[in-house]
C-alpha cells in the first residue's frame, strides 16, 4: 500500500525507475568545454588547461578552449556582447566542462569567477550548465592547496552541474612544466590523466540522461501550477496528467 502523502502534488510526483536510464547512448564524441582563470602570458592555468585538452582528445572527446581575454566584467556591457555570447554558446554546446583556476588569496581568480558569473542559471528556457559534468583543477604558486577546487565544487553545485569525485591540485606549478609548456612526468601529471579519464566516463554516463537526473519535483509542481493558471485563463488547454 502506497504511503499517504497529503502535501505532495500527485501530478508532479514521479517514482524513479530504470526505464528512464536505459536510453540509447549518443554516438558523437563527448563535448567538453575547458575554462581557465588567468590572463598572464605565462599562465600556468592555461598550460594545465591545454594539457587537459590534449588528454581529452586522446580519450576521444571533442573540446573547446575558451579564451577569457576580452570578456568584459559582469554587467559592464549587455549580455549581447559577442564575447559573452561566445561563452554562453560554448557552455550550451558542452556536455561536460573542465574548470582550471590559479589560487589567489585563497580563492579562484576574478578572471575565472567572471566567466562563471556570465553564465545564467536559465536563459530563454535553457540552462547553460545544468546536468553537465564538471572536473575541477587548480594550480598553486607555492605548496599544495585545495582552497580553489573546494570553491569550484561549490560553484559547480550552485550551477547544478554533476561534479566528478576526482580533482587535481598542482603545487609549485612553475616547476611542473617544461620550456615548451608541456607538463612534466610526475604523480601530479598522473592525477590529471585520472581526472580527465573520469570526466569522459561520467560524461558518457550522464549526457543522455541529464534531463531525467536533474528533473525536480518542486519545479514540476511549479510548471503544473503555471499550466493550470494558463488553462483557467483560457490561454492553453488543461495541464497534462503525468501518467497518474
Amino acid at each position: 500500500m502506497a504511503p499517504h502523502l497529503p502535501n505532495v502534488l500527485p501530478e508532479a510526483f514521479q517514482v524513479p525507475g530504470l526505464d528512464a536510464l536505459r536510453l540509447a547512448g549518443s554516438t558523437h564524441p563527448p563535448r567538453i568545454l575547458v575554462l581557465y582563470g588567468s590572463l598572464r602570458p605565462e599562465s600556468y592555468s592555461r598550460k594545465l588547461a591545454l594539457e587537459a585538452q590534449r588528454l581529452l582528445h586522446a580519450l576521444g572527446a571533442e573540446t573547446r578552449l575558451f579564451d577569457p581575454h576580452g570578456l568584459p566584467l559582469l554587467d559592464s556591457v549587455a549580455a549581447t556582447d559577442p564575447k559573452v555570447q561566445e561563452l554562453r554558446g560554448l557552455s550550451q554546446w558542452s556536455e561536460g566542462q573542465v574548470w582550471v583556476s590559479p589560487e589567489r588569496h585563497g580563492a579562484p581568480t576574478a578572471v575565472f569567477k567572471n566567466q562563471i558569473d556570465w553564465l545564467p542559471l536559465e536563459s530563454g528556457g535553457m540552462r547553460p550548465t545544468q546536468g553537465r559534468t564538471l572536473a575541477v583543477m587548480q594550480v598553486c604558486g607555492g605548496s599544495q592547496s585545495f582552497n580553489v577546487v573546494n570553491a569550484l565544487r561549490l560553484l559547480g553545485r550552485w550551477m547544478r552541474m554533476v561534479t566528478i569525485p576526482n580533482q587535481s591540485s598542482v603545487p609549485k606549478a612553475w616547476q611542473e612544466f617544461d620550456g615548451e609548456g608541456r607538463m612534466k612526468p610526475s604523480a601530479y601529471y598522473d592525477r590529471v590523466v585520472d581526472v580527465m579519464e573520469e570526466l569522459v566516463k561520467f560524461t558518457l554516463l550522464v549526457r543522455d540522461r541529464s534531463d531525467h537526473l536533474t528533473s525536480r519535483y518542486s519545479e514540476r509542481k511549479e510548471d503544473h501550477a503555471a499550466r493550470a493558471l494558463a488553462a483557467a485563463s483560457g490561454a492553453v488547454g488543461p495541464p497534462a496528467d503525468s501518467g497518474r
